[in-house]
């Protein structure tokens, strides 16, 4: 069996762990770094959001875009519950949006600007409903203050992966956990 040092499995790093370690190291590198549990709390995000289902809206059999700004407005008309939901669902996408995928909200109708307005606001919410978060009071406010830090640290996480490898499948395949492997292997 040949080796390759291009062709091998990743072991014992989970998305998560990858996630975090590097929105940590480019956080190290920032003038201005924002505090460690924010970042852990993105990388948790970026895991989450990994499932592209989470950015649609999936209901009677159809998909749709999420529409920020009418979640927020929907959600104040919710019980506690489905307002805390909501809230960090918004925020969180939000977050994602201007984040890692801050390129391709370019090309909509309303800029960066508009979803970090609203991304800072659903967090400032869900800080009233619920402000504690890994037992750290006002957790969500300081999420709200750091946000925009927090996207352009995602967004320098995104165009190093995008510049990183060789391959849409080969972002792919490490997020999943397997490097693809162009060798037989004999047994």
């Amino acid at each position: 069996m040949g080796s390759n040092a291009n062709n091998s499995i990743i072991l014992g790093e989970s998305l998560r762990g990858y996630f975090y370690q590097s929105l940590s190291e480019i956080n190290k590198k920032s003038l201005c770094p924002v505090p460690e549990e924010t970042i852990y709390y993105s990388s948790e995000v970026l895991f989450t959001y990994s499932s592209s289902e989470k950015f649609f809206d999936i209901s009677d059999g159809q998909v749709r875009e999420k529409i920020l700004g009418m979640k927020l407005l929907e959600a104040a008309n919710l019980n506690s519950d489905q307002r805390k939901r909501e809230y960090k669902e918004i925020a969180d996408t939000a977050l994602v949006l201007t984040g890692y995928f801050s390129k391709s909200i370019d090309s909509k109708l309303v800029d960066s600007r508009y979803y970090m307005q609203i991304g800072k606001s659903a967090y400032e919410s869900m800080n009233s409903l619920a402000p504690r978060c890994y037992d750290i009071p006002s957790f969500y406010k300081m999420m709200a203050t750091c946000f925009e830090s927090l996207t352009k640290i995602m967004t320098v996480f995104g165009e190093n992966n995008q510049t990183q490898f060789d391959s849409q499948d080969e972002l792919m395949n490490l997020i999943q956990g397997i490097q693809s492997n162009d060798s037989k292997k004999v047994s």
